[in-house]
């Protein structure tokens, strides 16, 4: 029983796991899996460990050895500086007698009070350093969900474009039907030209789809990739009709304006001018000292000597000091600090350009988003608009045909026109999907279309099949 609970428990993880995924969820998958946006997490977890340790500068360092060394030679007096007890500690006596070993550890440390601001500099650089990575980590993710939007239109547009030649096809073959009925009569309005020529659209169009296909394909392996799956995880997706964008942009110029301040771009150079200041400013403290605490601590034992009792008595041999003091650090490499502070500041100034040159290019990047969805949008509309009217000729041309009043060429050229039209409104469409999110991801911020006042926006639709004139 209990297998049979966890067989069905596990069918069910799988089949939810299997579930289509909505384009939020894909956005949300891409904006966490993406390779680019582990890649930068990684980043901003060294960037903040950088910020912790400039937090942490002014702990001292310990400069610590220990030693054990030998074999030392005999010194033995009484003990208060007194002469040598021993033969064994003549100057230059090669009789050691009883040798030994030493053991000698110490530390020193230095803990700074006063650093006329160079560590107060340091631990806000540190924390301009953050801010890049985060900003960092934005832009990735951002690239990521823009790519996951190009390949969801895509492969939406693929989906509901085959959808549409597929009915056109039916319905070029349902005619070529009837032209072959009509011929084999003997009829006047058919030649085997019209069966020829029919043959040929039909053909094209199946062409086509399976282009569609390929482009389908193409598509769902590019939301794999961006989603981050993993070898034997297939994302399956849940595709949206693509439907005529209703409403208007804001001038160019809001956008440009918003950009500004919300790329993330934007924030990551200023925030590395603040750190290069902060940088300039620790040259230019190097050429005062540091002020603070130092601290000592020594220790030696020798196996074969006595220890001195007498203070007065000098003893290499064993001690054991330590003591704390105020104290000045100072480098007097004036040359080197020189060169490092012009190397800052040369820094900082190549900084401050390119800050400008982004400004600049980010204003483009918007214009140019602007333009090319306020040019989709313009197509979109003209082309719902040709596509209702080449639906109607299609209706009329098969009516006409159907009765015997209409000729082979008219009825070709009618749903020729219908499937092109379709064809290019969905095109139409998508373009103007994709150049919003171009969009959003040019400003740093959700860009929606305005919709005129007392205007509901439509529910969501189901994908259906484009009905061809009956």
């Amino acid at each position: 029983m209990d297998r049979v609970f966890g067989t069905l428990v596990a069918l069910l993880a799988a089949s939810a796991a299997a579930a289509p995924l909505s384009l939020p969820e894909l956005i949300a998958r891409a904006r966490e899996n993406d390779h680019r946006v582990k890649e930068s997490a990684a980043q901003l977890r060294y960037l903040k460990a950088k910020y912790q340790e400039a937090r942490w500068a002014w702990f001292p360092r310990f400069d610590t050895y220990v030693a054990v060394a030998g074999p030392t030679p005999e010194a033995r007096n009484d003990g208060l500086g007194g002469a040598p007890t021993t033969k064994a500690s003549l100057m230059y006596d090669l009789d050691f007698g009883q040798v030994g070993l030493t053991v000698r550890a110490g530390a020193e440390a230095f803990l700074p009070i006063w650093t006329f601001g160079k560590l107060d500099a340091l631990e806000e650089a540190g924390a301009k350093g953050v801010v890049i990575g985060e900003a960092l980590q934005q832009r990735a993710k951002d690239e990521a969900e823009l790519q996951m939007c190009q390949a969801f239109f895509g492969y939406s547009l693929a989906v509901q474009g085959k959808v549409v030649l597929s009915d056109t096809v039916k319905r070029l073959n349902d005619a070529k039907v009837v032209l072959e009925r009509l011929l084999a009569q003997d009829s006047e309005q058919v030649t085997a030209m019209d069966v020829y020529k029919l043959e040929y659209y039909v053909k094209q169009l199946e062409a086509q789809v399976a282009a569609t296909e390929s482009g389908r394909s193409l598509a769902l392996a590019a939301v794999q990739l961006v989603a981050g799956a993993q070898k034997g995880d297939f994302v399956e997706v849940e595709a949206d009709p693509l439907r005529e964008p209703k409403g208007t942009l804001a001038p160019v110029e809001v956008y440009v304006a918003r950009a500004k301040d919300a790329r993330p771009e934007i924030r990551a150079v200023e925030a590395g001018i603040g750190a290069r200041e902060r940088e300039v400013f620790i040259r230019e403290r190097f050429y005062y000292p540091d002020f603070g605490i130092a601290g000592f601590i020594r220790f030696a034992y020798t196996t074969n000597a006595t220890r001195q009792l007498s203070p007065f008595a000098y003893d290499p041999y064993n001690d054991f000091s330590g003591g704390v003091a105020l104290a000045m650090r100072y480098s007097f490499d004036f040359p080197q600090k020189a060169i490092l502070l012009e190397q800052s500041r040369a820094e900082l100034q190549k900084l401050t350009h390119q800050r400008d040159l982004l400004v600049g290019a980010v204003q483009l990047e918007v214009e140019k988003s602007w333009n090319e969805t306020q040019a989709a949008l313009v197509r979109s509309a003209a082309q719902t608009t040709a596509e209702k009217s080449a639906r109607k000729w299609a209706q009329s041309a098969f009516n006409a045909f159907d009765l015997g009043t209409g000729d082979t060429r008219e009825l070709v050229d009618a749903f020729t026109a219908l499937a092109v039209s379709a064809g290019s409104k969905l095109q139409a469409y998508h373009d103007a999907y994709v150049g919003l999110r171009q969009l959003t991801k040019s400003v740093g911020q959700v860009v929606q279309l305005e919709l005129p006042v007392n205007t509901k926006p439509a529910p969501p639709a189901k994908i259906l099949p484009v009905e061809a004139p009956k």
